[in-house]
């Protein structure tokens, strides 16, 4: 049997180690952590970077934020009165941040870090499409860079994990494979993308707005509008997905002998099964979509039905993180992992509007007035010259491009707009950013996944507790039971 597939046990390799988790306070970060704390009590310790003012109000965060969340019960049931105890021999939170040199780590810490730190886990990133492009290169692309520059001065790191986006690909179509973007690699060919360059542009464009004391909210304007422009030029749909794509490139670029993962996950949506099933935080991509209609407020459904969502439940995307941790520690290459369910289990676009009107008629949402939502089968447009005839027949209002359409939009959304310029703003915006995702025609490749999961120790124990096989789930059975009631209890 060769290397590649020799078996490797999770819960042999957390057994003493330190692993620095950064991006503390996200969604997938608390439930990476919790697993660690519920499974691998054992863990030598796990160092939490959580930005703050200083160590006191960073450690109010873990306890606020992070220990004070539903996600933590299990683990508090597990270990009742000792579970304070455990925390305060096992977490070290670390006052930081990503866009600094050494991650602004205060010097005494820093050095015990150097010392102790065995594997890095990035688990920070801005999420929102269309970002500043300040930020969004901050934290997505600049921000991997310094990581891996305080993981080359750990003595004993073995890994570091790096967790990006299946999206980095663009609006590319058909079979997409686990291969790296070289540093300056374009989506749509064109030359001259350089990191270095991006940044100059950035602080150039600050400057010149300082000079001319731009009100804040204008300075935020044009930097959302410069990151999206950016993106569009070489080939990307939006900030998010360029700022990852080139923190990948710096990753990749300049790890030197640090091996390397590159976890590129779906969509990701609640919990499958761990610590409970249907966890979920704030409303993600697909979400807004089910909370719309659960609450009356959107009739009609855009997007090709026959096209492909990929989404994972997020506790499968952490045991991905965790077992390719293990498998990689030591090997000193850059691996890449899809983790989605694209190709081995796919889930059509024609799914969502059934589940979630199968749930809402059986389980309505009720409103202020503690009165029941009465959701109807929605309206399938399933092209956008389809979207402007439902708006020209249900609103009768003649349709002059997108601009119209939106304004429709708004209307749609609600009934009484006041701010209606701003709103019709926002919908333009909201329907060019979604568009991509709603007709996306890619599926993505997982074979190096595929290969990960078969290394999971075969103990019967350790198969069920980091599986990430999305075969095993029934997409209308976790709709309906796990993930729409999720959403309902932990987002509505």
């Amino acid at each position: 049997m060769s290397t590649e597939m020799e078996a490797v046990s999770v819960l042999q390799y957390l057994d003493n180690k330190s692993i620095l988790v950064i991006g503390a306070a996200g969604f997938l970060a608390n439930i990476f952590m919790e697993k660690i704390l519920r499974v691998a009590p054992n863990v030598k310790k796990l160092y939490l970077l959580l930005r703050a003012s200083n160590e006191k109000s960073a450690t109010q965060r873990f306890n606020d934020e992070i220990l004070g969340k539903d996600l933590y019960k299990v683990v508090k049931e597990k270990y009742g009165p000792n579970l304070t105890e455990l925390i305060s021999e096992k977490v070290t939170v670390v006052n930081g941040d990503i866009c600094l040199a050494d991650l602004g780590i205060q010097d005494s810490l820093a050095h015990e870090m150097i010392h102790q730190v065995d594997a890095i886990v990035n688990l920070a990133a801005t999420t929102k499409f269309d970002e500043r492009y300040d930020i969004a290169l901050g934290i997505n692309t600049l921000g991997p860079l310094n990581i891996l520059d305080f993981a080359k001065k750990c003595e004993n790191i073995k890994i570091f994990v790096h967790v990006s986006t299946a999206y980095v690909c663009g609006e590319k179509s058909g079979l997409i494979m686990e291969t790296p973007y070289r540093m300056g690699e374009t989506l749509n060919g064109t030359t001259g993308l350089d990191i270095n360059h991006e940044k100059k542009l950035v602080q150039e464009k600050l400057d010149q707005l300082l000079v001319i004391k731009a009100p804040p909210e204008t300075i935020t304007q044009a930097m959302k509008d410069m990151g999206l422009a950016r993106a569009k030029m070489y080939g990307w749909p939006n900030t998010y997905v360029f700022t990852k794509a080139m923190g990948e490139m710096m990753v990749g670029e300049k790890r030197d002998n640090i091996s390397l993962v590159l976890i590129r996950p779906s969509i990701i949506t609640s919990t499958f099964k761990e610590p409970f099933p249907g966890w979920t935080e704030g409303i993600r991509t697909i979400d807004s979509l089910a909370v719309g209609y659960g609450k009356g407020r959107l009739t009609c459904f855009l997007g090709d039905l026959n096209a492909i969502s990929d989404v994972m439940p997020a506790d499968m995307v952490v045991n991905s993180v965790l077992v390719s941790m293990v498998a990689q520690a030591g090997k000193q290459k850059e691996t890449i992992y899809h983790v989605g369910s694209s190709q081995r289990n796919p889930l059509k676009n024609e799914k969502f509007p059934e589940v979630a009107y199968q749930y809402f008629i059986t389980k309505p949402w009720n409103n202020q007035d503690g009165k029941p939502v009465r959701v109807r089968k929605i309206e399938i447009l399933s092209s956008m010259s389809s979207f402007h005839r439902y708006m020209a027949i249900h609103y009768s209002i003649p349709l002059k491009g997108l601009a119209v359409l939106n304004m429709v939009l708004c209307k749609l959304l609600d009934k009484n707009v006041k701010d209606f310029h701003r709103k019709i703003n926002l919908a333009l915006r909201l329907v060019d950013l979604y568009q991509p995702y709603l007709f996306f025609y890619g599926v993505f490749n997982d074979s190096n996944t595929e290969k990960l999961q078969r290394m999971v120790l075969k103990t019967g124990l350790e198969t069920e507790m980091f599986c990430f096989d999305p075969k095993i789930i029934n997409w209308d059975d976790y709709f309906v039971n796990t993930h729409i009631p999720g959403l309902v209890k932990y987002v509505f």
